[in-house]
């Protein structure tokens, strides 16, 4: 073939018609039939499940309907709440000072932070509740005053559950601090920035991302926990339903009482804490 030949042949246009096909074959992903029969069963055994609570006529759905909003149990949720912000507040400002004294370049602090982290994460919270409940029997009398006057049911619930929740505050603050780069702190201190700015504006808002999701489960946790203060004759939620019961005997609606409030009030935490997260994973990969 001459050369003329050869360069009409590269020069000429491709043919009309589809594009040939590739070479690479077409993967067809396998059927996947244990999945989905895995998930249809699944749906099965939680749709039997439902109906069974449903139809089920010892869980009492029109008592349960008659108690959810009572004044007793509208009360007893009061006092849930009320005790859960008070708990967290206070035990995250404590918790905060503990973990910049576990921090601090003092020893004598890091080792009194160490150590009441350790105590107060060892000692069961019921246990901590009973001493405090049975304080008086040690200091009858603190600065002249009963302690029996000093210290009621509801200030007894409000102090254990708080040194409880400070040991675990402070951890959770440590984390967030540590997780924060050095080479920025280091870069604040180079522009001049004083101690108290560089935490504010520097360390914080990143230390944050990592604090936010433990301090929330803790706050759930803590709105759960608190119905452990019903051993003490707090009148929370759990107790204000156990008084009813006690009276009418109708256990289980009114544990269904406060099943449902618990499983609302957590669900809105939920939804509070992805938004919180939200807003500090801002400019991240993992802002969804």
């Amino acid at each position: 073939m001459s050369s003329d030949t050869l360069a009409k042949v590269a020069t000429a246009p491709p043919p009309e018609g589809p594009a040939p096909l590739s070479d690479t074959p077409h993967i067809v992903p396998r059927p996947r039939a244990g999945q989905w029969t895995a998930a249809a069963l699944v749906l099965i055994l939680l749709a039997l499940a439902a109906n069974s609570v449903v139809r089920n006529e010892a869980f009492q759905w029109d008592v349960v309907g008659d108690y959810f909003t009572s004044a007793a149990v509208l009360r007893g949720l009061g006092l849930t709440l009320w005790l859960t912000a008070v708990v967290m507040a206070l035990g995250f400002a404590l918790g905060t000072l503990l973990a910049m004294a576990r921090l601090s370049a003092n020893p004598v602090l890091r080792a009194v932070s160490w150590g009441y982290v350790w105590f107060f994460r060892s000692m069961p919270i019921l246990v901590q509740l009973l001493f405090w409940f049975n304080i008086g029997a040690l200091y009858p009398q603190v600065f002249g005053i009963q302690t029996v006057n000093l210290m009621g049911p509801a200030t007894i619930a409000v102090v254990g559950l708080t040194l409880h929740e400070a040991a675990y505050a402070a951890e959770v603050v440590r984390g967030g601090i540590l997780s924060v780069d050095r080479g920025q702190i280091e870069a604040a201190q180079s522009l001049g920035l004083g101690r108290w700015r560089r935490w504010r504006r520097i360390v914080l808002p990143q230390a944050m991302r990592s604090i936010v999701p433990p301090a929330g489960n803790m706050l759930i946790g803590t709105l759960k926990g608190t119905s452990i203060v019903s051993v003490i004759a707090v009148q929370d939620l759990l107790y204000s339903v156990q008084l009813v019961y006690h009276r009418t005997y109708q256990v289980i609606p009114l544990l269904m009482v406060a099943t449902i409030w618990y499983v609302v009030v957590t669900s809105v935490l939920s939804v509070g804490q992805h938004y919180v997260e939200r807003h500090y994973a801002r400019g991240s990969e993992r802002t969804r």
